[in-house]
């Protein structure tokens, strides 16, 4: 693709030679027009007043319709008409796209799960949380909500531009005049091309209380702001756990997730037996969604592929059941939510049955955050909360200002009709009498006051009983309120001080009308992590070189009292506890672990190692090693680079592993050595010492100090200074000896010990190039000798 940008294709196309076009330049100019339609049209919202185009649609077609609130302080509803009558007039003047898109948004803004602040007063079936749909648009029917007000009330003061429509028989406004941030009152979800938005719903107290303290103070640190604003605040409640600075985070980039948690109450019952009831659930969670993953839980199903439940299921499953004996769904209109959990005895703890049921379902669960929205300046933007609201303010500023300039010209206009009576009616003989005389009254009526074409026509229109004396009396009434607010107008437009007081007072007012309580609590707490209740008690864990595995009970086991299939053999033993975790490296640098605890026994063969996780296409299993998670190892790269970490640091939750030693295209994981931590029965003494041996047979040794510990892994340091074409054929640590293995003349496998004394012969500054031993044969491994 040519350098221009989407924006320079479309305003600057190609020039085209005749009816010939060039199908490349067509497609990328097509594609970047049907993105930037789906970006700005569609799916993003606007900052200014957090509403997409079809949401703007509908609330701006409703309040041509009357299906607002009217009358003093808008205190009188309208009455409701059918949703279908609302659709069909959107799409015939605003949006021609499909009436059940349409009809979706409607139902979406009417929906109080949905919505932390509801736009539409749905009445009828508008669907639950539970994913039940909304009735057809023939049977519900829709008006506008009274919140609504600080959408609409300004529409018609001159605030906002407006624009034709999709055939220019009409205009719709580009914004809404939006008295408070929207955007971040009801949030906004959707999915555009290469782009996409997740907005979680704030309290409108919080909200507002922010805009006052940044109009008030623009330089307040983004620590103040949070302590406005800590947190997301759902329809539906919940608990928010993660800390307060992942949320500063999320907030400071306008990206991230937060972590989320229903909320119970705990009922006791009698003869001391006591049930858990769910009342507050997670965005986006239904009680319908809980109930399906309990019954996944207890009843699960073998996966595809498998004769038998896995391992994993079995023991999920009789966790499950040895702690719940039944739930219920008792939501109902009294009680939105409402999930009973039996335990299976009243003597089970509430936490244990509480954690269990937190770790397997979506009672804990996650909620993104990425605010990218449509920006003031037209540009689909990924921004901060503080951007978020200065724009805002920007645009309530600019609001204002147009609002006021739009009065001002009216009240000018009025002064100078009145000012036009006020000179007639002192002179109403003379005027009546021009008027019977002239014929061309208006001409003479200008001539004779100096009056205005604007004033001598509203003159001649005027009615007789507008004649009488105490019309006098209400016009010089009129004119000084009218001058009066010329005054305040005029300073609002002249001076900034006077604009910000009158922003404030405005939001203010509109807070103490329609804010609530909070609904979600934050309350930082750690995520929930099933434990899988373990006896402590020593292992063997036997590996063999085909990748099969078990452990055996006890240690002190000799090698050869195991037997494995036909055509494999023992690749090692690893002395340990069933509390410690099983590591596989790979040949792509990622390590899987696989608790102890779920090897199969001892007796028969074992089971393939690869059934216990989910390897890589082409990965092939290089090492082995089990043991503690407080064990550490030194891991290397056949290109002479290495780091230590310890065994908890490569542990991860998902089966496909984790990526911990980057290597390059060539590079080769050498085989890992273990530093210091138990080993079966007896502590391993911590090594002081590293020994590495390239293929060309050098060896340098040094301090194990000059390592660098790395907990989330990478390539590490350089260990050897490798020659051309050399290669690093294994590293380890050591106290007082080493083994080297290689390979001879003739295929031969050899090996050699070196002591300490010949070590330190070779003893040197890390990343040196080490000395040259007579050893006949080609290292191919190193290992710690005890």
């Amino acid at each position: 693709m040519s350098e221009q940008t989407g924006l320079d294709l479309l305003s600057n196309p190609e020039p085209e030679d005749g009816d010939s076009l060039d199908l490349g330049h067509y497609a990328q100019r097509a594609y970047l027009e049907y993105a930037l339609s789906v970006v700005k049209g569609r799916a993003l919202p606007d900052v200014c007043d957090g509403l997409k185009p079809v949401q703007r649609r509908i609330l701006f077609a409703m309040d041509r319709m009357g299906l607002g609130y009217s009358g003093p302080n808008r205190a009188t509803a309208a009455k409701p008409v059918k949703s279908a009558r609302v659709v069909g007039d959107v799409l015939g003047r605003f949006h021609p796209h499909g009436d059940q898109s349409a009809y979706d948004a409607l139902v979406r803004m009417a929906q109080d799960f949905a919505q932390r602040y509801p736009l539409i007063d749905g009445q009828g079936n508008f669907g639950s949380r539970d994913g039940d749909g909304a009735a057809a648009m023939r049977y519900t029917e829709a008006r506008l909500s009274k919140i609504t007000s600080l959408l609409l009330d300004e529409i018609d003061m001159g605030t906002v531009d407006f624009v034709p429509n999709y055939d220019g028989s009409t205009e719709e406004p580009s914004q809404l005049p939006a008295r408070l941030p929207f955007s971040l009152l009801n949030g906004a979800s959707g999915i555009a091309v290469g782009l996409a938005t997740e907005i979680p719903s704030h309290n409108l107290r919080e909200v507002a209380d922010a805009c006052v303290a940044l109009i008030k103070k623009p330089a307040m640190t983004d620590f103040d702001l949070q302590q406005i604003i800590p947190g997301p605040d759902f329809p539906g409640g919940g608990q928010i756990i993660s800390s307060d600075k992942d949320i500063a985070d999320a907030y400071r980039t306008g990206r991230g997730s937060i972590k989320v948690r229903a909320r119970w109450t705990i009922e006791e019952l009698a003869r001391g037996q006591w049930q858990l009831v769910v009342n507050e659930l997670p965005p986006g969670v239904s009680s319908q969604k809980v109930l399906e993953e309990i019954e996944d839980l207890t009843n699960p199903k073998i996966k595809t592929g498998k004769k038998t439940l896995t391992q994993e299921q079995s023991q999920l499953k009789a966790t499950v059941l040895s702690l719940l004996d039944g739930v219920r769904d008792e939501s109902s209109k009294d009680a939105a939510v409402r999930l009973v959990f039996e335990p299976k005895t009243g003597k089970i703890a509430q936490s244990e049955l509480i954690t269990c049921l937190l770790a397997h379902t979506s009672l804990e669960s996650s909620s993104s955050v990425n605010l990218t929205m449509i920006g003031i300046d037209g540009k689909p933007t990924q921004k901060s909360l503080r951007l978020m609201l200065e724009e805002w303010i920007q645009f309530r500023q600019t609001t204002i200002t147009r609002r006021s300039e739009h009065r001002l010209a009216k009240v000018l206009d009025r002064i100078h009709i009145l000012e036009g009576r006020q000179t007639i009616l002192l002179n109403i003989d003379e005027v009546i009498a021009i008027i019977r005389a002239s014929d061309e009254p208006k001409a003479a009526l200008m001539a004779r006051f100096d009056l205005s074409e604007r004033q001598a026509d509203d003159i001649l229109e005027i009615r007789l009983r507008q004649l009488a004396r105490l019309e006098a009396i209400k016009i010089e009434q009129e004119l000084t309120e009218l001058r009066a607010e010329q005054g305040k107008l005029e300073d609002i437009l002249a001076n900034p001080a006077s604009l910000k007081r009158l922003m404030v007072k405005e939001i203010e007012a509109d807070a103490k009308q329609f804010a609530d309580a909070r609904r979600t609590l934050i309350q930082e707490e750690k995520k929930a992590v099933a434990e899988v209740k373990v006896v402590d008690e020593p292992v063997t864990v036997v590996v063999s070189e085909k990748g099969w595995v078990r452990a055996r009970t006890g240690h002190g086991h000799a090698a050869d009292s195991f037997s494995f299939k036909s055509g494999d053999s023992l690749y090692g033993t690893f002395e340990c506890r069933t509390v410690d975790q099983l590591l596989v490296f790979g040949s792509n640098g990622r390590v899987y672990s696989v608790a102890v605890a779920n090897l199969p026994g001892g007796r028969g063969d074992g089971q393939p190692v690869t059934t216990l996780m989910e390897l890589e296409a082409g990965t092939q299993i290089k090492y082995y090693f089990a043991g503690p998670l407080s064990a550490r190892l030194l891991l290397a790269s056949s290109a002479g680079y290495g780091f230590t970490a310890l065994v908890e640091n490569m542990v991860s939750r998902q089966k496909g592993g984790k990526a911990f030693v980057s290597l390059d295209d060539g590079d080769m994981l050498c085989a890992p050595s273990h530093i210091s931590g138990s080993s079966g029965s007896l502590p391993l003494a911590d090594a002081s010492h590293v020994a590495c041996a390239s293929v060309g047979g050098r060896i340098l040794t040094f301090e194990i100090a000059e390592l660098n510990h790395m907990a989330k892994g990478g390539k590490g340091l350089k260990l050897i200074d490798l020659e051309d074409k050399d290669r690093l054929a294994g590293v380890a640590v050591y106290t007082r000896s080493i083994r080297i293995e290689g390979i001879g003349r003739g295929g031969k496998a050899r090996e050699e010990t070196l002591e300490i004394r010949s070590l330190n012969n070779a003893k040197a500054g890390r990343a040196k190039k080490g000395k040259l031993a007579d050893l006949g044969f080609k290292p191919s491994a190193v290992f710690r000798v005890e």
